[in-house]
């Protein structure tokens, strides 16, 4: 309908907002219109139609419309609590989800550790799709806080641009690799 004739998208907006506002959100279980009003809106097809909605107002009069009203309004914020508790729970399960997959990763002063190849991706001439994607070793040299570390290498320099810690892996050596930090004076100096 939009497709064809784009600039009438002004004469279609009351409709889409009608639309948006007179339907159930999943999350809530609630529309937004009976989160406002405290009950339902009234389509145009209940009036056609004569829902029972619609003939049990009718036959209320006067006091009774009113106090029908009141009652609905009285419940509102019961409803919107309960939408409220909704959402929360929702959001909840997706941090949930979500931490599942993360690991926390924190490392200590004088810590060796792998760096990432940066950027990602990089290739090594030669070496093609077999590049290493990690490099070092590095020391842990000062914690920074929020995740973010300054690295030194095993010849004692100091890299002056800290890095993110979701780009250091831990080193964990090998029977051949503690016989060479035994022996490498730049690691012995980090680690005292």
């Amino acid at each position: 309908m939009l497709e064809k004739n784009p600039k009438q998208r002004h004469e279609k907006l009351s409709e889409t907002l009608w639309a948006y506002r007179t339907s159930k959100r999943e999350a809530t279980g609630m529309t937004p219109y009976a989160l406002t009003y405290g009950h339902d809106a009234i389509l145009p097809m209940e009036i056609a139609v004569q829902s029972l909605r619609i003939a049990h107002q009718h036959n209320l009069v006067g006091e009774n419309y009113s106090q029908a009203m009141l009652l609905e309004l009285e419940g509102l914020d019961a409803s919107r609590v309960d939408t409220l508790n909704k959402l929360l729970a929702g959001k909840q399960a997706v941090l949930r989800a979500y931490n599942k997959r993360v690991k926390n990763k924190s490392f200590e002063e004088g810590e060796i550790v792998w760096k990432a190849v940066l950027p990602l991706g990089t290739h090594v001439a030669g070496y093609g799709k077999w590049s290493p994607t990690w490099e070092g070793l590095f020391i842990i040299n000062q914690i920074l806080g929020m995740g973010a570390y300054r690295l030194q290498d095993r010849d004692g320099e100091i890299h002056a641009a800290p890095i993110n810690g979701k780009w250091l892996k831990k080193f964990y050596p090998t029977m051949w690799d503690s016989q060479a930090v035994q022996t490498d004076p730049g690691i012995e100096k980090g680690q005292h």
